[in-house]
């Protein structure tokens, strides 16, 4: 039941403002107080969703009472009750935070509504602080998953580089080898973004076949081709007011590399079979594991779409010029698997360790996640260099 309090220094108002409250088909709780003092008290001591207020009151009128409970509780929607006369004093409450007015002579249906869209738009205003922290505490969470582990120099300068560029909009090409951790250099760039809470959309460029690609990016109208039954959002849709991650960038038909050019110079796209532009407001990022430049001179990328890819350049070093960062990198998947997968938390003998760290790891971080994963299902406790004998690359 929602609790509706009316502040007014006149008995006879207050009595028929309640009387219309509670004989509602859904009845209002009523609580009533003679003035702005009594008011306030009740304010701090009841869960109140809205309040009729007088303005006119002895000791603390009803403009002073708004001043002092917006302090305290600044969404509590107040309703001030004015005469004809003081319309304009009813509208600089409203210029202070009042939700509504009504003038006397009441009108019930005015009275009714006002109450109505107030408790809604209060219920929303509350509805909505719950979700943004919600995103707010989601995007915390995905941030530490994705975090870049180490403490070796070129983690250090790396995470440096990234914090510097995060503050910016500048679009970024991320080098490196495959399984470096490119995909987490752009999502901890998007996470210290001012675009954090806003979506990251990721694009794997070599996954997707040529044909589809810019139905992908760019959606596609119903009937553009035989299986699109129905309109459909493109990626740089999704992304708008976030970040789109174009993975594997070098792998992209040329025909989607045009696209894609004219969607960065001009900020908008255009759905497969439609003429309709839709504006767009979208970071791209772009990752290779290949040398662009070669791909530039061999002819299968084109010149102009890489420069306005790469204003910021980042390459990712591969793992095995970071080895004194491995042991942390363990600790982190044992503990990520077992959060995700409940596997079981082992020990890793020191030699063992010592003979990780002189592996070539030609996959870089992926392949050694995935030879944590393989040691902790398949190796004893501890783990010792036999089980990597049995269990680890060569």
């Amino acid at each position: 039941m929602n609790t509706v309090l009316i502040v007014d220094d006149l008995e006879a108002n207050r009595r028929v403002l309640s009387r219309i409250l509670k004989e509602q088909d859904t009845p209002y709780r009523v609580l009533m107080a003679n003035d702005g003092n009594q008011g306030l008290g009740m304010i701090k001591n009841n869960n109140i969703d809205t309040v009729l207020c007088d303005i006119k009151m002895p000791v603390i009128d009803g403009i002073e009472l708004l001043r002092r409970a917006q302090k305290t509780n600044p969404h509590l929607p107040f309703i001030m009750l004015t005469a004809h006369g003081d319309i304009q004093t009813a509208v600089d409450c409203m210029k202070i935070g009042a939700y509504d007015f009504l003038t006397k002579p009441y009108d019930l249906n005015r009275v009714l509504n006002a109450i109505k869209n107030a408790i809604n738009n209060k219920n929303l205003e509350t509805e909505n602080k719950q979700l943004k922290g919600q995103v707010k505490a989601l995007t915390k969470v995905v941030a530490k998953k994705h975090s870049i582990v180490g403490k070796s120099e070129t983690i250090k300068k790396l995470n440096q580089l990234i914090q510097k560029v995060s503050k910016t909009t500048a679009r970024v090409l991320i080098t490196g080898e495959s399984g470096v951790g490119k995909e987490l250099v752009a999502r901890q760039l998007h996470f210290q973004s001012s675009r954090r809470e806003k979506n990251f959309v990721e694009v794997n460029c070599a996954a997707i076949p040529s044909e589809l690609i810019e139905s992908e990016l760019f959606g596609h109208i119903k009937g553009s081709f035989t299986t699109a039954i129905k309109d459909r959002k493109g990626k740089f849709e999704e992304a708008d007011k976030g970040t789109l991650f174009l993975d594997e960038i070098a792998d992209m038909s040329p025909a989607a590399q045009s696209k894609v050019l004219r969607a960065l110079e001009e900020n908008k796209v255009f759905r497969v079979g439609s003429q309709k532009e839709i504006n767009v407001d979208v970071r791209v990022m772009a990752a290779t594991n290949k040398n662009l430049k070669k791909e530039i001179m061999a002819g299968g990328f084109r010149e102009d779409l890489y420069h306005r890819l790469a204003t910021i350049e980042i390459f990712v070093a591969p793992l095995r010029n970071r080895k004194e960062d491995i042991p942390l990198l363990i600790n982190h998947f044992i503990n990520l698997l077992q959060k995700e997968d409940g596997i079981e938390i082992k020990e890793f003998d020191p030699n063992a360790i010592r003979m990780l760290k002189d592996y070539y790891w030609k996959g870089n971080i992926r392949e050694l996640k995935n030879v944590v994963e393989r040691l902790l299902i398949l190796g004893g406790n501890p783990i010792t260099v036999d089980d990597l004998s049995t269990f680890a690359p060569e």
